[in-house]
């Protein structure tokens, strides 16, 4: 039986795509030539590099409205100077939620002015900044909607009249949002589309094309474009997979089915972790990540119990980041409920061994 994967990245992916993909491998359209052999400019290929940026597109709502969909390579990092690259002129805004927007705001400081607006890392990122204000001449406002290492999630996101950029790398396509409020969303595929490798890109065209600087060509969003995610060779196997996975999620009822199926996960846990006096969570309740929930023992000395308890109970993935520790359960859109059921299950029978 295969575990119960709350791994923050490379996720869970559903089985039933982990089969085609595999299949694939072997034998891609029955045409006996393996996907991960075949050019990447024949015509299968590029059908499905069309598919899988049409894909995002409608499952988003954004088709015929100025934005297109790119599938590019160096995950979110990348993108943090790619963003910077193309749309800073003079001077951008950022939020400073976590590690990532952290890491984004390093790289803008190389381009221009960087203003961050607020913080929360005078307490350990553990929760979301509110009641900023937004500088009307900033070329751009970015923020990252989700918080893998801290646990913590956007749940409203600020009304402004300068391009707002959004990192969504671990919870696109997880719940309903107005998306026509961004002109550029970036999220590595690795967290709730595929396998490591690939970036999705939404872009409104008409955000480019501001700046003044000369940008490299494999840095331009308007050559990859103009190429249709074509500019070079594309992460030929990591664009299927998402092909396959945003196929699985539109056949299920698309994203307004899935965050049903998320906010029940997430209810779950949640109230074992309030419930039993042996957790608790660590950031404000308010701001809770839908997909990725952190907590920690109320007694250190029961960790080794624990973790023995949850790994023989099939559970991968369980330990926190590197940088903070205790525990992160990820539950991104391919995993089951049974599988948050089962973590309750061992949170509970640690409390029975105590009593």
């Amino acid at each position: 039986m295969k575990k119960h994967n709350f791994s923050a990245g490379p996720c869970i992916l559903p089985e039933e795509v982990l089969k085609k993909a595999s299949e694939a491998i072997i034998n891609f359209n029955d045409d006996n030539l393996s996907l991960i052999e075949i050019s990447h400019r024949s015509k299968p290929f590029v059908a499905v590099m069309e598919k899988a940026r049409s894909l995002a597109l409608e499952l988003l709502g954004l088709e015929n409205k100025g934005y297109k969909a790119l599938f590019l390579q160096g995950g979110a990092s990348m993108e943090f100077l790619m963003v910077a690259y193309n749309l800073l002129n003079k001077k951008a805004a950022y939020l400073n939620t976590g590690t990532w927007s952290d890491k984004a705001i390093k790289e803008a400081k190389a381009f221009g002015e960087m203003i961050e607006v607020a913080s929360s890392k005078d307490k350990g990122y553990n929760y979301i900044p509110k009641g900023y204000t937004i500088p009307t001449d900033a070329d751009y406002f970015h923020c990252t909607s989700n918080n893998t290492v801290a646990g913590t999630q956007i749940k409203d996101f600020p009304e402004t009249n300068v391009p707002l950029i959004c990192d969504m790398s671990s919870d696109i396509f997880s719940r309903q949002l107005d998306f026509e409020k961004f002109d550029l969303i970036y999220a590595g595929a690795q967290k709730n589309m595929g396998p490591a490798g690939a970036t999705l890109v939404i872009i409104k065209e008409d955000i480019l094309g501001k700046v003044e600087r000369h940008i490299p060509s494999m840095l331009n969003y308007q050559i990859h474009i103009d190429k249709d995610s074509m500019f070079n060779t594309p992460s030929v196997f990591a664009v299927y997979v998402s092909m396959l996975t945003l196929q699985w999620l539109k056949d299920l009822g698309g994203i307004k089915f899935i965050e049903e199926v998320n906010n029940k996960k997430a209810a779950l846990l949640y109230a074992e972790i309030d419930r039993n006096p042996l957790f608790k969570g660590i950031v404000a309740k308010e701001d809770r990540s839908i997909m990725n929930a952190t907590f920690v023992l109320t007694d250190e000395s029961l960790k080794e119990t624990f973790d023995t308890m949850w790994a023989e109970a099939g559970i991968n993935g369980l330990n926190g980041h590197r940088s903070v520790g205790g525990y992160r359960a990820s539950m991104y859109n391919a995993l089951p409920l049974y599988s948050i059921q089962a973590l309750v299950d061992v949170m509970q029978e640690l409390e029975r061994t105590q009593k």
